[in-house]
Formats: C-alpha cells, structure tokens, sequence
C-alpha cells in the first residue's frame, strides 16, 4: 500500500519496488511487464557493487544510486539493513521533489520494517 500510495502520488514516479539484500521482493507496484522477481534481483546485486564500489574509491557509505537513461530514471536507495528501495521516473520528473519524497518514502517504509 506505501508503494503504492507513493507512486500515485509522487508527480513523475513510474513504479517503485522494494526488495530485501538477499533479492527477495517485499512488494512492488512496477509498470506493464517489468518481471518483479527480476528487478529484485538486479536492484540488490547493484546497490550490494555500488557499496563496494564506493568503499574501494573511497567514497564513504554509498547512500543512493543514480541511473539516468534516455527514458527516465532509476535510483535505488538504502531502507536501513533489511530493504533496498527502487523508483523508477519519467525523464521529466524534478529530481530535488523526487529526492524529498523518497526521503519521506523511506522513513515510513522504516517505521512499518521495524
């Protein structure tokens, strides 16, 4: 319901789907025929590279990832040690309300998690 609720509500947001570490989905709401069990499993394997990729460069604890496509964006974000958000949007969305919102997303994802 909060993936939902979020997608709906969020001007430019497509989908979004949440996903443990170990790539299990915890619930999505994805557009058309985006395979969910798929998208689990890409979004844990890349933000797990992104992480390790951040601590070989020395960039500290990566936060979010940033994928900017022709046709919109992906960024997957950190929900503590249990989840791994995904938002996919529109190649027009405002990138700083979209920040915010996921900011207010994964507060009240963490809230339901603990």
């Amino acid at each position: 319901m909060i993936l939902q609720n979020f997608a709906t509500a969020t001007s430019g947001v497509q989908g979004s789907a949440l996903v443990t570490p170990d790539s299990l989905p915890f619930g999505a709401s994805l557009p058309g025929a985006i395979d969910e069990e798929r998208v689990s499993a890409m979004s844990a394997s890349m933000l797990s590279l992104g992480k390790r990729i951040g601590l070989e460069l020395a960039r500290g604890t990566v936060n979010r990832i940033f994928l900017e496509g022709n046709k919109g964006f992906g960024i997957l974000t950190g929900c503590g040690e249990d989840a791994v958000l995904l938002v996919l949007a529109s190649e027009t969305a405002n990138q700083g309300l979209l920040m915010l919102e996921i900011k207010r997303v994964i507060t009240e994802i963490k809230s339901v998690l603990l």
